[in-house]
């Protein structure tokens, strides 16, 4: 794989640009990262493979929606520091269910495209829930809770969170089913907002769940305490 060495990846600290068109419209669908592994698994299998700089982790374009992309080209620019990735589309490119990442007109905030799949189901909730999330950072906070929370001083989102943890608290204690439901998703979604504060997403906290597996609580406060 000559093209990769190519690639000075210290100058990129080990992360290089990738832009996504569809092969046969040239449409741009995306702009995403490769490591140097996600790039050997793209040009190995022939699959698009990225590196996520939320999620910190390498992911398979579909592995969750099954909207793969099927890679026809791979090319490098004139600087050996981009890479142009031209690929069949299978279902759509954003996670939002549009065909294209690129929606938004930058002038007028005009939505140019429409939904074409409801990938709610394809990913969760949770990480549907902290999309929205994150779109919501730039809104106006005269009309979006969220904005205003994201926004705002961080103090005023942290007692928030322990306001609503008390409150998940006390419903616990009460024993009053609804109200626990109630609670625990209004504390998940204010946690949601924190993570997208700090830019971190719901899947590294799945990952580190999953990291848990096989390990005793002892053990695993031990590691902690080292």
């Amino acid at each position: 794989m000559e093209t990769i060495k190519l690639i000075d990846w210290e100058k990129m600290d080990g992360l290089i640009p990738v832009v996504t068109q569809d092969a046969i419209s040239n449409e741009v669908l995306m702009l995403a990262y490769m490591n140097k592994e996600a790039l050997e698994l793209t040009l190995k299998t022939k699959q698009a493979h990225y590196f996520s700089r939320s999620k910190q982790r390498i992911w398979k374009k579909g592995e969750s929606s099954g909207h793969t992309q099927d890679v026809v080209s791979t090319m490098v620019d004139c600087d050996n520091d981009t890479i142009l990735l031209k690929v069949n589309q299978k279902g759509v490119a954003c996670h939002t269910g549009r065909k294209s990442c690129f929606f938004t007109d930058l002038e007028n905030n005009e939505v140019k495209l429409d939904v074409e799949v409801d990938t709610t189901k394809a990913y969760g909730i949770v990480d549907t829930l902290y999309h929205v999330i994150l779109e919501r950072k730039n809104g106006d906070p005269s009309k979006s809770y969220t904005a205003k929370l994201l926004n705002g001083k961080e103090n005023s989102l942290l007692k928030k969170i322990v306001e609503e943890a008390g409150e998940f608290t006390f419903a616990i204690k009460d024993n009053d089913e609804r109200e626990i439901i109630y609670e625990a998703a209004d504390l998940m979604y204010h946690s949601l907002v924190a993570l997208a504060s700090k830019g971190i997403s719901p899947d590294r906290v799945k990952q580190e769940l999953a990291r848990r597996f096989g390990l005793s609580g002892i053990e695993e406060k031990n590691s902690r305490e080292k």
